[in-house]
């Protein structure tokens, strides 16, 4: 049986902010529909990574490659990242003030249908999928009218991440602590869509330490991130180490 490709392949990449280097050589691969967990001490580069992934200006890639899907993704702007299939959630998502939220959701959307060749949604058939998304991720309604998480709770900003996650179907997420600020019913919602839609094709890279929500998503792989560098790789034991000892004992 043929191993098939890595989806992501990230090889030797160095990423400075400012003048600090932060990743001084990070490698990894991420096969399709796959969940790897990872873990690291306070600015051991975790955030990093997925901000130099998803080409935010400050974060600067000084070496290294990154490939999705064989296509080289630090040549491309980001927002043709996002075209190309990866998602970045972000550890404390900000306000858009003026822009409501389905309007947003939606222009990403057809962003991505236009990218692939298909027909965009009109507001009518975008909004009834985004009512059910809304009300199955336990999201009120009448956020969707409200200007991107303006006046949302911690709670509801991790949930309307959730709602762009379940509307965009990416090729890669890449979820920066998703489960903070959530509480048991909240992260029992983010293990079911993760797993939805793996089932769909979906890779995760997911940053956390929580470590029962680990344990529900089953990872494929766990990596540890020391001082800018993949320091081990391992199963969901590794994990269960992490949390037992703590990064100093690891």
């Amino acid at each position: 049986m043929t191993t098939p490709s890595p989806l992501l392949q990230v090889r030797d990449l160095h990423v400075a902010v400012g003048e600090h280097s932060v990743l001084h050589g990070v490698s990894c691969d991420v096969p399709p529909g796959s969940l790897a967990v990872l873990m690291g001490a306070n600015g051991s580069g975790k955030s990093t990574l997925g901000m130099a992934l998803a080409g935010h200006p400050r974060y600067r890639v000084t070496g290294g490659q990154a490939l999705l899907a064989g296509q080289d993704l630090l040549a491309l702007p980001a927002h043709e990242r996002a075209r190309a299939g990866l998602f970045v959630s972000f550890q404390a998502p900000p306000d858009v003030p003026g822009v409501k939220n389905n309007l947003f959701i939606r222009t990403a959307l057809n962003a991505q249908h236009e990218a692939r060749g298909q027909e965009p949604l009109d507001a009518f058939d975008f909004l009834s999928s985004a009512k059910k998304a809304a009300k199955d991720l336990g999201l009120p309604e009448a956020m969707l009218g409200r200007p991107v998480n303006e006046g949302f709770s911690g709670g509801e900003r991790k949930r309307n991440e959730l709602l762009q996650l379940s509307l965009l179907k990416p090729r890669l997420a890449l979820l920066d602590e998703i489960d903070s600020g959530m509480d048991v019913d909240g992260v029992r919602t983010i293990v079911e869509q993760v797993q939805r839609l793996r089932a769909q094709g979906t890779a995760f890279i997911v940053i956390s330490h929580y470590l029962q929500m680990i344990e529900s998503l089953q990872p494929d792989a766990v990596l540890r991130l020391d001082q800018g560098r993949i320091a081990e790789v391992g199963t969901l034991e590794l994990a269960q180490r992490i949390a037992r000892t703590g990064f100093a004992g690891a």
